[in-house]
């Protein structure tokens, strides 16, 4: 079992590099809602810009439209499950300084979480602002601007270094691509194993009596 999901993920790995932005844009969807994948949006797209520099650009604007939609998948879904959405994912402790933070910092929480680069955290951000009902405008507006300003450099340093960033992944592809397929593997099982964590936290549903009919 482990070993044909193993297989299926370096599959769908493959795909995603194939796919060039196309798969940068699913790959930013899964890694800020689905399956969170720490450095995989980062790595390929420098991976991508260093091997067609004159398509960084390109490169850039797509990774931010994954990253966005992604994040946005995430904001939506808290914000229809408001601040149990939070506990679901943290303990109670850890949700209301999340939340303690976001209300003090509002929109630069956003941007700043999705500018800074792993081990940083932005998914307890994302979680925070749909929660607390934040507007769908300014923070569509903070995570564009965090997101554009962090690919837009990523593609840059991959352009610019196109040469070494080529060769070093040509010497160790297959190095890269475990290390990727690992990430994911992991980020699917956390996934996993938060989804059980919050369900048996949930509180069973209770069934309705039938009512006794009067004579």
């Amino acid at each position: 079992m482990v070993l044909s999901r193993l297989i299926a993920v370096m599959l769908i790995w493959r795909w995603i590099i194939r796919a060039g932005g196309p798969g940068l844009v699913a790959l930013g969807i899964a890694d800020n809602s689905v399956v969170p994948l720490t450095g995989s949006m980062d790595v390929l797209t420098i991976w991508l810009a260093a091997s067609q520099r004159s398509l960084w650009f390109y490169y850039a604007i797509m990774a931010t439209i994954g990253a966005v939609l992604g994040g946005y998948i995430t904001y939506a879904l808290a914000r229809q499950g408001g601040k149990e959405a939070m506990e679901h994912k943290f303990h109670h402790q850890k949700a209301e300084k999340i939340v303690r933070r976001f209300q003090r910092w509002g929109f630069w929480s956003v941007f700043t979480s999705a500018v800074l680069p792993p081990p940083f955290p932005i998914v307890p951000v994302l979680l925070a602002a749909g929660a607390m009902q934040y507007p769908r405008r300014k923070f569509l507006g903070a995570l564009a601007a965090g997101r554009g300003v962090r690919y837009f450099i990523v593609a840059g340093m991959g352009a610019l270094y196109g040469d070494s960033i080529v060769a070093f992944f040509s010497r160790y592809y297959k190095l890269a691509l475990l290390i990727l397929v690992s990430l994911a593997f992991m980020g699917g099982i956390l996934t996993l194993f938060e989804y059980r964590r919050s369900r048996r936290k949930s509180p069973p549903a209770v069934k309705a009596r039938p009512q006794r009919k009067v004579a």
